[in-house]
């Protein structure tokens, strides 16, 4: 990639794609050469060649990306499973800076800060499956969109009927759902920060809530920088794509160069 902007890498959360982010790359493109990923075994991105997949798998997918791009270091964002790849990569040193927005993998594996998240989600991920024949009809509906999503983002009913009809597209074709729900891994302490990370949690997360998840994230990277986003549930980019993109520049240091100049 040759730009004059810093590259910046953005990653999503589980059974999404990069059209996560259609509604915060227009409010970063003038500060990065903005990249949206779509990860392993998700509807968009590469196969699956190993059963269950690991998180393992899906940060050597992200770094094999990286390394096509030309990219050795990148600033990275994600989402809920999207941040735990980020805080993986910047571990392996690919990282200039990382924004990870209620990351997933801040938890003790298989107690209570996984398993309720992981229970809402089967929720989801079930019903959506027994409405696939109804759904390009249901998605006009505000009220249906709101109440379809209501544990992952506040205002789903925001989102345009093509939109969340391509959401629940991507969870459908998404492989790897029970394999990554049924896995009992966990995002290892960083004593030491490889970059600057932020870690940004939603204020009202009704999968991995800040007084539970949050919590263990601050005693895993304890000089990360913690901040809250109020307003907004676990796909903070449904909610509010301006505070996500404000947020994601504010950790690139983006915001802080223009103050400056």
């Amino acid at each position: 990639m040759i730009s004059d902007r810093p590259p910046l890498v953005l990653l999503h959360g589980i059974a999404m794609s990069a059209k996560a982010w259609e509604n915060v790359t227009p409010l970063l493109v003038a500060h990065h050469e903005v990249v949206t990923l779509t990860a392993l075994g998700h509807r968009g991105g590469a196969p699956v060649t190993r059963r269950p997949a690991q998180i393992s798998d899906l940060v050597d997918d992200m770094e094999r990306a990286l390394d096509d791009l030309g990219l050795e270091r990148a600033h990275l964002a994600g989402n809920s499973l999207g941040g735990w790849i980020a805080i993986e990569l910047a571990r392996r040193g690919r990282a200039d800076s990382v924004c990870a927005l209620s990351p997933a993998g801040f938890w003790d594996a298989g107690g209570t800060g996984q398993t309720t998240g992981v229970v809402k989600l089967r929720r989801t991920f079930a019903l959506t499956r027994l409405t696939r024949r109804i759904q390009p009809l249901a998605m006009r509906s505000r009220l249906v969109r709101w109440l379809g999503m209501r544990d992952v983002a506040r205002r789903a009913d925001r989102l345009t009927p093509a939109q969340a009809l391509d959401a629940a597209r991507d969870l459908l074709g998404c492989t790897v759902i029970d394999d990554l729900l049924g896995n009992h891994e966990q995002i290892a302490p960083l004593t030491e920060l490889p970059c600057p990370i932020t870690l940004a949690w939603s204020a009202n997360d009704a999968i991995l809530p800040v007084d539970v998840n949050g919590r263990v994230a601050r005693a895993r990277i304890p000089k990360a920088r913690f901040e809250i986003l109020p307003g907004v549930g676990h796909v903070p980019m449904i909610d509010d794509p301006a505070l996500v993109a404000a947020t994601i520049l504010a950790s690139a240091g983006a915001l802080a160069h223009d103050r400056k100049a």
